[in-house]
């Protein structure tokens, strides 16, 4: 009989012709690698991060001062030019990317640590508890905050650590709220309730079971901090309140070529160009890791 051997044929199809499953992670992986701006951010950041970790190392000290060099344009014996001291920019633009990607990951991981804990605590809490959390969240978006970390620095002096603390703690108040909405939707899934019954603590469900399921939003937010602590710290170092002499960043690059750029272009534009690059190529990737771990795009 034809239909018992077409159900034969379809019960008996080997385990090969069948589609393997695929994990969140992997098809987030799969999707990222397929949007090409995202990818190219990604390959863009690795560059530039070997290059500011161990390009100094090679390059022509940045602290050499030459007076009577003086400034030079781009040449076969300094690529990017010189500054007015006949410092090489090519070895300052490296150097200054360790500083400046340095605070962007550091001020980035204090407003992390601040903003998940907080947000995931209101969040599972709820009630009077999480309403109280959220008013001094309400109360701390209404200052000033570049004021806040200006008033930070002049009382505790110009330290490169409390910079980096003085930026994160300004910047974790939207993480919180993030993490906060995303805590609220997953505490009400059945695996949070088994783990209640079975008489787990709430430290525990918090960070074991709640946070590892809230990554997702916490990534994507992460890669778009980043950029934002970046261009705060290039903004006080502009105001003279950021990285001080003789370390240099970014910022302190192209507050100097700003001073200097009628008469010389070369300070300002490559300074500017390669820090124009790093948040392009941040908020390129920040974009597509929203889109490649949103849940919805696996039916597309």
């Amino acid at each position: 009989m034809p239909e018992p051997e077409a159900q034969v044929r379809v019960g008996s199809a080997p385990p090969e012709a069948l589609d393997e499953g695929h994990s969140l992670w992997s098809d987030a992986w799969r999707r990222l690698r397929r949007n090409r701006l995202a990818f190219f951010g990604g390959c863009v950041l690795a560059v530039l991060a070997v290059l500011c970790a161990f390009g100094p190392i090679f390059s022509q000290s940045y602290r050499e001062i030459h007076l009577d060099l003086g400034a030079t344009p781009p040449s076969s014996a300094h690529w990017l030019g010189t500054d007015d001291l006949g410092r090489d920019l090519f070895s300052r633009i490296l150097f200054g990317g360790r500083i400046s990607i340095m605070v962007g990951l550091v001020a980035t991981f204090v407003a992390l640590v601040i903003g998940v804990t907080y947000g995931a605590i209101a969040g599972f809490v709820g009630g009077k508890t999480d309403a109280l959390m959220m008013r001094i969240v309400d109360i701390l978006y209404a200052l000033p905050f570049t004021i806040f970390v200006i008033l930070l620095m002049v009382f505790f002096g110009r330290n490169i650590f409390l910079l980096f603390f003085a930026i994160g703690a300004v910047e974790w108040l939207t993480m919180a709220r993030i993490v906060r909405g995303q805590v609220l939707s997953v505490k009400r899934m059945e695996f949070i309730e088994a783990a209640r019954t079975l008489g787990l603590g709430r430290r525990r469900i918090i960070f074991r079971h709640i946070i590892p399921n809230v990554l997702g939003p916490v990534i994507v937010y992460t890669t778009l901090t980043i950029p934002a602590v970046m261009l705060l710290e290039a903004f006080l170092s502009f105001l003279g309140l950021g990285v001080q002499a003789p370390m240099s960043s970014w910022g302190v690059l192209i507050k100097d070529g700003a001073d200097k750029m009628e008469e010389f272009w070369w300070l300002l534009v490559f300074p500017g160009g390669i820090f124009s690059l790093t948040l392009f190529s941040l908020n390129f990737l920040g974009d597509g890791l929203r889109d490649a771990l949103d849940v919805r795009a696996a039916k597309d």
